[in-house]
């Protein structure tokens, strides 16, 4: 949870509106488009960007061959002008419009107060360090941000890009009790429906909410600074998760047998899984859609009734689910929460009436949701936490030196340590986040690895990089971080590794593009980072790469692995022609009780969807796949008979057959309806 103090540049800030009167600013396109258009902020382009840092005063850029950059001009996607998303609840099927004029709601929500979702939006000033004249026509929040250079500043301010319910404690009560008459004790209509009818459902769900693909990529684009490939591959990668499970379920005889199991005689079986019952289901920031989904959908296709908690930061993309899900499903089958975390869900968790907990975030949080519950004993736990996963370089990649990391093995590697650090900068559990390298080169890796970095493009989500050309361009890098917290806590982590030794290896590592109120950070490269340093330890969730130099891997490296907090994965990158598989198989024996996943000379990832996602420790607690999630929200049922010896077709006295009783049962039951 992000405190309401922090006022950021690329996300979020909410601001309770106080009356109808409340003035939405925004961007007019005209002026987004020139202010864009003069930003072209790529690392090693241009000398117009000016940096700020708490060590520094401005600098300014000097590089010898700009190259150009644009703004996207997609047919898809219009990004010139920031979205606009109103406040919506969507509460016993009901998609409801918040009124600003506080007007009472149905369904005994009464009033909901909605606050403010910043964006961004940009203002060039001008090089006598006066702010830059305001259009007519221009419009932005009243608090702007000017800085001084010698040369035109690109300088970042906030935009209100929507509105987020917040609901209080009774309102959360409310929104529970239209689960509870949804699930009805097992009874309601969404789990006493046949899975054939749900997987329509579900596919009726898809179908309409692809029609919001357009303005999902923008929203996320604009509140959590994705660039528009990674936008648009979180949505397309949820679609075809959802897809992909469905196709499971029908091909499968464990979600749908097709015949009774007679293998166990005299005993005859039919097993299925069913529902557990009212699931809440809390998803990250960094992948509000694919991330939740991947929980939320395999626990509705199982018949369960789901409460999604809208996350306080890159929550605007849930409002735009609405429609989908109240067009598809049920009433009651899902209902939404926003708000404050700590305000809506411990009243639920402490009714006694969640059966179970979906969470992706922070091990504390989850800690705290579990104990709030009367019998935690009983709540079904799926849990995806922090991760400190490892890249472990063996010494014979070096045998033959990196010959600046451009050649036969280093090429590959470096690929997949730049983007195993710094895809969606950093921001991944499933990062790299220490680099393990042998002592005696460690220092040449951190400065080719650092010269590497220095390439990626810094920019907006949009922004296209080295071409005009949208086929050949590419989509700024390393875009902003959610909010100033976030930079604050990577600064933090910085300032205690530099105090304590190490250097930032990279040329403007840890500075802050577009000043005081931005949170675009370029990338920092640090080397060495020793045990005594925070970062050796902490999970950072950002643009920092440390670099950890060991003398062994038996005293150094495997130790940390099996001492540590965490065990989602880990990455063993070794030579392809002079590796010592000895060594690379003890490592995996060694790992194999202590990560989820090992990764040979790649980087740490969950794809595909079709492979177990777990982790081990505080990293992880259940698996998510494509089947394992629908396991982690059911629970197998049995219906068994014992064979009477009597033939179907058999009529005594009235009577049938057990065997014929239950052939005409199958007609009747939803349960035994095999999958269509």
């Amino acid at each position: 949870f992000f405190p309401p103090s922090s006022f950021p540049f690329f996300l979020i800030r909410f601001r309770t509106i106080l009356n109808s009167g409340t003035k939405v600013m925004k961007l007019s396109m005209k002026n987004w488009l020139l202010a864009a258009a003069a930003s072209p902020l790529l690392l090693n382009g241009l000398d117009k960007i000016h940096f700020a840092s708490a060590e520094t005063a401005a600098t300014t850029l000097k590089t010898p061959t700009p190259p150009s950059t644009a703004v996207a001009n997609d047919d898809d996607v219009v990004v010139g002008s920031p979205p606009f998303i109103n406040g919506k609840v969507f509460v016993h099927g009901v998609v409801q419009e918040v009124p600003r004029d506080k007007a009472e709601l149905d369904h005994g929500l009464g009033q909901v107060e909605l606050s403010e979702v910043y964006g961004c939006c940009a203002k060039v000033t001008s090089n006598d360090s006066t702010p830059a004249q305001k259009n007519e026509d221009e419009e932005c929040p009243d608090k702007t941000t000017t800085t001084t250079s010698s040369n035109n500043s690109l300088v970042f301010s906030p935009t209100v890009i929507g509105t987020m319910p917040q609901f209080t404690q009774n309102q959360s009560l409310r929104t529970l009790q239209s689960a509870v008459e949804a699930w009805k004790g097992g009874s309601g209509t969404w789990p006493q429906m046949s899975l054939s009818q749900r997987i329509s459902a579900i596919e009726s769900f898809i179908a309409n909410l692809q029609q919001k693909r357009r303005e999902i990529i923008k929203v996320l684009m604009w509140e959590i600074g994705k660039n528009y490939k990674d936008a648009e591959a979180e949505f397309d990668r949820t679609i075809q998760f959802i897809q992909k499970t469905i196709s499971y379920i029908r091909s499968s005889d464990e979600f749908a047998p097709r015949a009774w199991d007679e293998s166990h005689a005299p005993t005859t079986l039919y097993a299925s899984r069913a529902a557990i019952g009212i699931i809440m289901c809390l998803g990250p920031y960094n992948y509000p859609l694919n991330e939740t989904y991947a929980t939320l959908i395999p626990a509705l296709l199982m018949g369960n009734i789901v409460i999604l908690k809208v996350p306080t930061v890159g929550g605007l993309v849930h409002l735009l689910t609405m429609e989908a899900f109240a067009k598809s499903l049920p009433k009651g089958t899902v209902q939404l929460i926003s708000g404050s975390g700590r305000t809506t869900m411990p009243p639920l968790m402490e009714s006694g009436k969640i059966d179970g907990l979906a969470f992706i975030g922070g091990s504390r949080a989850a800690d705290r949701l579990i104990k709030a519950h009367p019998e935690p004993h009983r709540l079904k736990l799926f849990l995806q936490l922090e991760a400190k996963n490892m890249g472990i370089y063996l010494p014979d990649l070096f045998e033959d030196g990196m010959d600046g990391g451009n050649s036969g093995d280093w090429n590959n590697i470096m690929g997949e340590t730049i983007a195993g650090t710094l895809s969606y900068n950093g921001q991944r559990c499933t990062a790299l986040k220490l680099l393990f390298v042998p002592k005696s080169h460690s220092e040449e890796f951190a400065t080719i690895l650092a010269k590497k970095v220095e390439t990626l493009s810094v920019g907006l989500p949009w922004e296209l990089h080295d071409s005009n050309d949208r086929s050949k361009a590419k989509y700024s890098q390393i875009t902003p971080l959610p909010n100033l917290s976030r930079v604050s806590y990577m600064k933090e982590l910085i300032a205690d590794a530099i105090e304590k030794g190490a250097s930032i290896i990279n040329q403007r590592g840890g500075d802050i593009v577009g000043g005081p109120e931005s949170t675009l950070m370029v990338p920092a490269v640090l080397h060495p980072v020793t045990p005594n340093m925070r970062i050796y330890e902490e999970e950072q969730f950002g643009p920092i790469i440390p670099i950890a130099p060991y003398n062994s891997l038996e005293d150094d490296v495997i130790p940390y692995a099996r001492d540590g907090k965490y065990g989602q994965q880990v990455s063993i990158f070794t030579s392809a022609v002079k590796s010592n598989a000895l060594t690379t198989a003890k490592l995996i024996d060694r790992f194999s009780t202590i990560f989820g996943k090992i990764n040979i000379n790649t980087q740490c990832g969950r794809s595909p969807d079709a492979a177990p996602f777990s982790g081990r420790r505080s990293s992880a607690l259940g698996v998510m796949s494509v089947r394992d999630a629908l396991i982690e929200f059911s629970i197998p049922s049995v219906i068994s008979y014992k064979d009477d010896g009597r033939i179907e077709s058999t009529r005594e006295k009235g009577k049938r057959g057990v065997a014929g009783l239950i052939n005409e049962v199958e007609k009747h039951s939803t349960f035994l309806t095999p999958v269509i």
